[in-house]
């Protein structure tokens, strides 16, 4: 896990400084190497987390001929497999799982995306053309946008490029794109439109290919732990890496007493874990605000409450490991959210879980990715496994729904029955900050803070996007402390729905 920085343009000899500049601030996403590289048209700057390959896969990566140069954010965890298919006509320099992809684009130029199984954003150039890819959902960030001069630039963040672009865009998950011809998308999904579905469920089905997904996502040549709220997902993935790794590292966090401490010390039990809690306080949440609204790069208030038992989950973990697994996108592919009881049209909840899966990067996903990398930590999502996607995705829509007599995602419950206890396995959703016991502390923090005077100023203050709450208020004010103008206002999420968990 990384950031990431290029510059396409003139004079890019003139542009290395600032390259350099904007990748320090991207320092908290890689702090063990940092490396740039200039090239005919291009300069590339990588900040590197070391997971894979720790001793030799410094970035920038470069092809055999040095013609090709690329930095990556991600983790590529199919490459072993491309590399013993790449070996007999390429030399590789390093056993990075990002090396694969220079390769790969020798053979098939943009396509190369298409062989790639993973989470991913790259910059690639070969000193005429320029090649910026994202994977499927989005999981990993990638920003885009032009300078005074018509220079191109990537990042990571927002904060990367804020300074240097009045018009920095998201760049869309599952796409590619080269100068030549622009956007591509290269992820079509057949469950986008109500496929085939399965009339019937296989247990076993789901239980092996949620754990081939997690097996793969245990690639690392680090330590690796999982996030455990004591909810279903958490103790899902906890439970399909306890076999495979000796008494795994789990961490749980949230206000004294709150109902994820609990749980969560009843599944580290049951599973002998080495677990790890972090209790804070009210006044612990406020002293965070700030600092997580700067690393989330977002004001929406439901994202922000999440966000801060994220934020403290992460810190805890990146004490003891440098990758963690997450529960995220367990309900979206579910429908596991409790505003799907109301729904008794199958195909409408099908057409809801499209959109909210397609709606996670800038959300949830941005949530994960952030507060992670606050820490240097990087976060890996199993339920987003696109080959489990497509399995979960093709189940009748009719047996997801549920009402009072059918738990949410009941399927899911079903399928692991032998793994996890009773008690966690029945257990109500509740939303991460919920569970954490901080639902309401921010809120009621806000709601006194701010003044009615200085409320009644919003629509002067912020025409566009006007918040209509004092929470939203605050949170927009310190947003724009450190993101002013309106342009970037259009990389923020503003998905209604409630924002999951850690």
């Amino acid at each position: 896990m990384c950031g990431i920085v290029a510059y396409v343009g003139r004079n890019p000899a003139g542009r290395i400084s600032t390259v350099g500049n904007v990748a320090s601030k991207l320092r908290h996403r890689g702090p063990d190497a940092a490396g740039l590289r200039a090239t005919e048209g291009a300069v590339v700057a990588h900040q590197r987390l070391s997971i894979v390959d720790v001793k030799s896969g410094k970035q920038p990566l470069l092809s055999e001929d040095s013609k090709i140069a690329l930095v990556c954010n991600g983790e590529i965890y199919n490459h072993e497999a491309l590399r013993k298919r790449l070996d007999q006509n390429h030399r590789f320099r390093t056993r990075s799982d990002s090396e694969v992809i220079i390769h790969l684009y020798e053979e098939m130029g943009s396509e190369c995306v298409n062989e790639l199984a993973g989470m991913f954003a790259f910059v690639l150039t070969d000193g005429e053309n320029v090649l910026a890819a994202r994977d499927a959902l989005g999981i990993k960030p990638l920003y885009m946008g032009h300078d005074k001069g018509g220079g191109l630039w990537f990042a990571s963040e927002i904060k990367g490029l804020s300074d240097l672009s009045d018009d920095v865009m998201e760049f869309p998950a599952g796409v590619v794109f080269t100068e030549r011809s622009g956007f591509q998308r290269w992820f079509r999904p057949s469950w986008v439109e109500p496929p085939d579905f399965q009339g019937s469920v296989n247990g076993e089905m789901i239980v092996g290919q949620l754990r081939s997904a997690v097996t793969s996502r245990l690639m690392s040549d680090v330590p690796i732990g999982v996030f455990l709220s004591g909810g279903l997902d958490s103790s899902i993935v906890a439970a399909l890496v306890r076999p495979q790794m000796d008494r795994p590292k789990s961490f749980s966090v949230g206000l004294e007493n709150s109902d994820d401490l609990l749980a969560a010390r009843v599944v580290a039990e049951y599973l002998e874990t080495e677990h790890h809690e972090l209790i804070y306080t009210k006044e612990d949440m406020i002293r965070v605000l700030k600092t997580v609204i700067y690393h989330l790069e977002s004001y929406d208030p439901a994202l922000i409450r999440s966000a801060i038992p994220c934020y403290f989950v992460s810190k805890l973990a990146s004490d003891y490991v440098k990758v963690v697994l997450s529960g995220e996108g367990s309900d979206e592919a579910f429908a596991g959210y409790s505003y799907f009881r109301e729904m008794s049209n199958p195909v409408a909840l099908h057409r809801e879980s499209v959109r909210i899966l397609q709606s996670l990067h800038n959300i949830n996903l941005q949530r994960v990715d952030r507060m992670t990398m606050a820490h240097s930590l990087e976060a890996r999502v199993p339920f987003l496994d696109t080959e489990f996607l497509a399995m979960a995705m093709t189940i009748d829509p009719e047996i997801k729904l549920h009402g009072s007599e059918r738990a949410e995602k009941w399927i899911l419950r079903k399928a692991f029955d032998k793994l996890l206890p009773d008690e966690i396995l029945w257990r109500t959703k509740e939303e991460f900050a919920k569970g954490c016991g901080s639902e309401s502390v921010l809120e009621k923090y806000c709601d006194s803070y701010i003044g009615d005077n200085k409320f009644e100023k919003r629509k002067l203050l912020f025409p566009i996007d006007t918040p209509t709450t004092k929470e939203a208020f605050h949170y927009r004010c310190i947003f724009d402390e450190f993101f002013p103008g309106d342009a970037i206002l259009e990389t923020v999420g503003r998905w209604k729905g409630t924002t999951g968990s850690c």
